[in-house]
């Protein structure tokens, strides 16, 4: 498999062993939707907004906490720059591996870009290193071409703040994406990582 998505790239790197239950053996454990539904209705939400669509309807049946988050959003000063694009998929290629991603929005003010991801729960605890920073900002850059600058914004709505990262690393990060591809490709076993065990969906039968 030489397509990588972020996702991807974070459970190898969690653990060898899940990536193998997960992406090679395509076993899925049902989990519960219930912490994902709020982040679900404000990505939908924010999508419609953004193109254009009556989403009068959509905000009555709110919860107060989902309101909230999204009256968050709608006033944020990155929210409110003009709009490109809105859950689109990119990809792109470093060397022999394809890497791929769904960005939650992007938008410009004059020739500086801004890609946005919303987050109901918590941002990356090291946002500068997540894999979702370093695709996200690389096939973007792939996919603009020209741009004064380019940075992507995690808008954390639980506690109505921003963090911003600038596209200043490129070669650093093709070299660490890069460095994990052909880890994965050329791996011949998949141990597990027994620290991740206790809350791993998989511990049951790894």
């Amino acid at each position: 498999m030489n397509n990588f998505s972020p996702n991807m790239l974070k459970i190898y790197k969690e653990c060898p062993k899940k990536y193998y239950y997960k992406y090679i053996k395509k076993i899925s454990v049902p989990q519960s939707v219930t912490p994902f539904e709020k982040g679900k209705k404000i990505h939908a939400l924010a999508n419609y907004y953004l193109r254009g669509e009556d989403i009068s309807k959509f905000e009555k049946i709110l919860s107060s906490e989902e309101l909230q988050a999204w009256n968050r959003l709608l006033s944020n000063e990155y929210f409110q720059k003009t709009y490109v694009n809105s859950e689109y998929n990119l990809s792109c290629k470093i060397n022999n591996f394809w890497i791929s991603g769904r960005i939650d929005a992007l938008v410009k003010d004059g020739s500086d870009y801004y890609i946005l991801d919303y987050k109901t729960g918590l941002i990356p605890p090291n946002p500068e290193n997540d894999f979702q920073t370093i695709v996200y900002l690389l096939a973007v850059s792939k996919f603009l071409k020209k741009y004064n600058s380019l940075s992507l914004v995690y808008i954390d709505l639980k506690n109505n703040l921003n963090h911003k990262i600038e596209f200043t690393r490129e070669n650093e990060y093709k070299t660490e994406l890069s460095k994990i591809c052909k880890q994965i490709s050329e791996a011949q076993s998949f141990p597990p990582n027994t620290k991740n065990c206790k809350y791993c969906e998989y511990n049951k039968f790894c």
